[in-house]
């Protein structure tokens, strides 16, 4: 049964929303008794005092007592910080009023490098642990298990939010220059949305195979992969089943800017990839719209900025060939190199 200031409260009655809650709590108390550190809760102000309540009384049960801060940025939105003994209290959030989008959004940016971990509540049935920063635990020890939370509960939904993509995938792998007969693999497949154009393009001779690491995706994709006739596979995308060079091609849609570590994620890819072979990395909404959508402001230092992911490619065995960061879509691709690096 559903805990007072939980999921109940929040508008769901659902035992299995109870246990998430409870999960999240669980590992958060964890890493917070041994260390103390500052949780940015991001969502609808009241659930964010709930998640923020339970937490403080899981705390103080382990003896690390918290306080608790609202801050009040520009837009209206509100951040809930808590602050374990130890930790600094968050900075001014500067002047209301109405200031845009763009400074809303690096108001929830500034909010977000205050904070040594961020739990993202907007569904607030479902909390997911968005980032811990290193001191407090290194992010492999979260990363599967958060990944798989996120994406579980929106798989069912995925394609009615963002299923009329389909266009933009097509016209990605027609421009990436995939071979014909060749094998191509689609590493955080989502819900399918690129196997029948990967199918077009290697055509009746070649093989296609989707990987995704959250079953409820994978599942999601079934009717597009049967057309597509690609098989299934769930697998962690930095440690893929493939033999060594058994891929001609690469399809990455949205997997770059999840991975813990960019460079060893890449390098993964490499060694699943052949000398010559491709990676396409796309998204259908470009850098800018797409943090916009989430409440940022599109950063320089990120994973698929040009500088970063030019920096990270060569470190992992590819050369950079492409690269599109246009206001509606990302697209880039690199070719694999001769040797492991």
């Amino acid at each position: 049964m559903p805990t007072a200031g939980g999921p109940a409260a929040a508008g769901t009655t659902s035992g299995r929303s109870e246990h998430r809650w409870a999960e999240v709590l669980a590992s958060l108390a964890g890493i917070l008794s041994a260390r103390p550190g500052r949780v940015l809760v991001d969502g609808p102000a009241e659930q964010a005092r709930q998640f923020a309540a339970r937490l403080t009384s899981d705390l103080a049960a382990r003896g690390r007592p918290a306080g608790v801060t609202t801050d009040t940025g520009r837009g209206g939105d509100v951040a809930i910080f808590l602050r374990t003994a130890g930790a600094h209290r968050p900075g001014p959030s500067g002047p209301g009023g109405a200031a845009g989008q763009q400074r809303a959004a690096a108001a929830r940016r500034e909010r977000e490098q205050r904070a040594d971990i961020v739990i993202d509540l907007h569904d607030v049935s479902w909390p997911v642990i968005r980032r811990v920063a290193p001191p407090l635990a290194a992010r492999e020890a979260w990363y599967l298990t958060e990944t798989r939370a996120f994406f579980a509960c929106r798989a069912a939904t995925w394609d009615s939010k963002f299923g009329d993509d389909m266009p933009a995938y097509c016209a990605a792998v027609a421009e990436a220059g995939i071979s014909r007969g060749g094998v191509v693999v689609d590493v955080g497949c989502g819900t399918g949305r690129a196997l029948p154009p990967l199918r077009a393009a290697v055509g009746p001779a070649g093989a296609v195979i989707a990987v995704d690491v959250t079953p409820e995706m994978l599942h999601a994709a079934g009717p597009a992969a049967t057309v597509a006739g690609a098989a299934r596979v769930i697998a962690d995308a930095r440690v893929l089943p493939l033999a060594d060079a058994s891929a001609d091609a690469v399809f990455a849609a949205g997997l770059v800017n999840h991975l813990p570590d960019t460079v060893a994620g890449l390098r993964e890819l490499a060694r699943v990839t052949r000398p010559g072979g491709l990676l396409v990395l796309f998204h259908p909404t470009g850098r800018a719209a797409l943090a916009a959508r989430h409440g940022h402001s599109v950063s320089h230092d990120e994973p698929l900025a040009e500088g970063p992911l030019r920096r990270s490619t060569a470190a992992s065995c590819w050369q950079l060939t492409a690269y599109d960061d246009a206001p509606d879509r990302f697209f880039a691709v690199a070719e694999r190199g001769p040797a492991a690096g």
